[in-house]
């Protein structure tokens, strides 16, 4: 039988938990997208927290001297939610950052547009990727492994549990840095090397028929054999969401270990 009574203190807990829930899904990818209506937000957040609450026990009463105190576990509980839900949508960032390599290399790093999910200025690349990547999230149910990590970090890091070690936070980020300019590069390569020979091939006839306005032709080329490389490696998709994924959940355990 499900049992929602409340007391002071559960209510408490249960307060804690939705801030939780809260923060994650406000900034978590898929969940925090800004296209979704703020009331579909708080109503999943508290949703969520209610089945939470129900489920996760012990529940032990918060014990705190003062209002500041109090607010202290808040704070708490809203940046455990935030880091967790950050691991995860920081990971976009590779996709982006080889949209803006791409873009630069195809002669399309002028032609930006607004990008309303993250609310920046983005390359048509990057955010074409993007979209892709966000569909494919949903349709290897990336979505629900976020989800099951945000539930299963109150085995390990329990309401006002949290210990931020943040040399281990620290390290982490540097950490991602790496691995972003690795995936990153990985992704941008086929286009990379694709512009690195025709480069060469345009030097050389540059001196073989120095007449020709190489730059007035090397643009329509950059832009036709660039959109032809994107065409032909839009199978690679999946690898690249796979790339992405699998540091998604690097960061996401990395993250949660340096919260206990």
């Amino acid at each position: 039988m499900v049992n929602y009574a409340f007391t002071l203190y559960t209510f408490e807990y249960f307060l804690m938990i939705l801030v939780r829930v809260a923060s994650f899904v406000f900034i978590a990818p898929f969940f925090g997208m800004s296209n979704t209506p703020a009331r579909v937000k708080i109503g999943f957040s508290a949703f969520l927290a209610l089945i939470l609450y129900q489920v996760i026990l012990p529940k032990e009463v918060l014990e705190y001297s003062g209002v500041i105190e109090f607010a202290i576990i808040v704070l708490r509980e809203g940046i455990t939610g935030l880091l967790i839900g950050f691991a995860a949508n920081i990971c976009n960032s590779i996709i982006v950052f080889s949209g803006k390599v791409i873009d630069m290399e195809i002669g399309l790093a002028m032609a930006n547009m607004y990008d309303p999910t993250t609310k920046t200025q983005s390359g048509l690349t990057g955010t074409m990727y993007n979209y892709f990547i966000m569909l494919l999230l949903i349709v290897t149910d990336m979505h629900h492994y976020i989800l099951r990590a945000l539930i299963d970090t109150y085995q390990i890091v329990p309401v006002n549990g949290a210990v931020f070690d943040w040399e281990h936070l620290m390290a982490t980020m540097v950490m991602y840095i790496t691995d972003l300019m690795v995936i990153g590069f990985r992704i941008v390569l086929p286009i990379f090397a694709t512009s690195m020979i025709l480069n060469c091939i345009l030097g050389i006839m540059a001196k073989v028929a120095p007449q020709m306005n190489m730059f007035a032709v090397g643009m329509q080329i950059k832009i036709i054999v660039g959109l032809t490389i994107l065409f032909l490696t839009i199978v690679l998709l999946p690898d690249i969401s796979s790339f992405i994924f699998r540091e998604m959940k690097k960061m996401i355990v990395s993250v949660i270990k340096g919260m206990y």
